[in-house]
């Protein structure tokens, strides 16, 4: 069945049974291969794109359910977004599997609460899992990325 996404601002029209998860679509069919597979059950982040600024994890979510909903991928960042600076910045990722999850999630974030408290980040970020333990870089690099921390800010080691 022929089912117009409107991904990264681009209305795309895709061939795809109605329960197709989004996660394959995206990588299978449009080629943006920056949402990651992890667990298949939404319990990780990492295939977490934003639906309409909203967190949604595209391994469970059928094409079907998006209706005109405007998604947007770690493609649809640019490369420039203060976020994906302040990775960079932060040396935040160590495998980097986990990473485009974790900044959909910290973007969502930062569009509701611009200057977020430490709280709010432990909250946004706390379904999204990385098997590398880099938190506490993940943390520093929101607060960067927010305006509340320098550049040079130097997270606590992760153990």
């Amino acid at each position: 069945m022929a089912i117009t996404l409107d991904v990264n601002g681009k209305p795309l029209t895709v061939e795809a049974a109605e329960d197709t998860p989004l996660l394959w679509v995206l990588r299978d069919e449009l080629g943006l291969t920056g949402t990651k597979y992890g667990c298949g059950i939404a319990q990780c982040g990492a295939c977490t794109v934003l639906a309409d600024g909203a967190p949604i994890r595209a391994c469970l979510t059928p094409v079907s359910a998006l209706g005109s909903a405007k998604i947007t991928t770690i493609e649809g960042l640019g490369g420039d977004h203060p976020l994906q600076q302040a990775w960079v910045a932060l040396d935040v990722p160590q495998c980097g599997y986990c990473q485009s999850g974790q900044i959909m999630s910290a973007a969502a974030l930062l569009e509701q609460s611009p200057k977020p408290t430490d709280e709010e980040i432990d909250g946004a970020m706390a379904g999204n899992i990385c098997r590398c333990g880099a938190y506490q870089r993940i943390h520093a690099a929101i607060k960067v990325a927010s305006g509340q921390a320098p550049a040079t800010a130097s997270p606590q080691t992760d153990a």
